[in-house]
């Protein structure tokens, strides 16, 4: 049973898992179908399953470690291990894709913090049920649920908003040379280019000096 500021942490983080969980299924709900023309599907539904799977981790664990005479490291250690499978199951998917090369490089970040989470999550929750009641423990499993809050929210800000938040991509957008999610290159300022690429002033036509 969680005591004192453990206790506090852990309902912080219960209550922000829940609503961000549902505010994510009512994003996805209204947001705007892509078009196939954008990029591989697969990275659209690597992404939404990443942000799901990050609020929703976080959420099981806090309010596991909530109920009375619950260990905390049994759900922490049955959360890490889905995580495992689901972040090695999405890196197969990523390398087996016809995605480009700079497009599966893109992910690999993505792939980095969800294995670094769950992993942390997952051996914490082992060494909590061979030493049960380790405050440095409890605080590793709580390093490790606030992390995956925040790469959800991450996650969930690409799906919906469309545009890139790694650090590259802002590092580009600060420097004045956007990147494209999808394609990896700069994206063209508006009225330079138009939907299929070519010139606004239409063929044959020079732009003006």
């Amino acid at each position: 049973m969680i005591v004192g500021d453990f206790r506090d942490l852990f309902v912080a983080v219960a209550s922000a898992g829940a609503a961000l969980t549902g505010l994510l299924f009512v994003a996805m709900s209204v947001a705007p179908r892509r078009d196939p023309a954008l990029g591989p599907r697969m990275i659209q539904q690597l992404r939404a399953a990443a942000a799901l799977l990050s609020f929703t981790s976080s959420l099981a664990v806090a309010l596991f470690a909530l109920v009375p005479g619950t260990h905390v490291g049994y759900p922490s250690t049955v959360t890490g291990v889905i995580g495992v499978f689901f972040t090695a199951a999405a890196m197969r998917s990523i390398v087996s894709s016809r995605s480009t090369t700079r497009q599966k490089w893109r992910q690999m970040g993505l792939i980095t913090l969800l294995f670094v989470i769950f992993g942390t999550e997952l051996i914490a929750g082992i060494m909590l049920i061979v030493t049960p009641g380790d405050t440095d423990l409890l605080e590793y499993v709580g390093y490790a649920i606030v992390a995956s809050l925040i790469v959800g929210i991450s996650r969930a800000w690409e799906l919906v908003g469309d545009i890139d938040t790694g650090l590259l991509a802002s590092l580009a957008v600060l420097a004045g040379r956007p990147r494209s999610l999808h394609g990896g290159g700069e994206t063209a300022p508006p009225g330079e280019a138009g939907a299929d690429g070519a010139s606004p002033q239409g063929p044959g036509r020079a732009s003006p000096r």
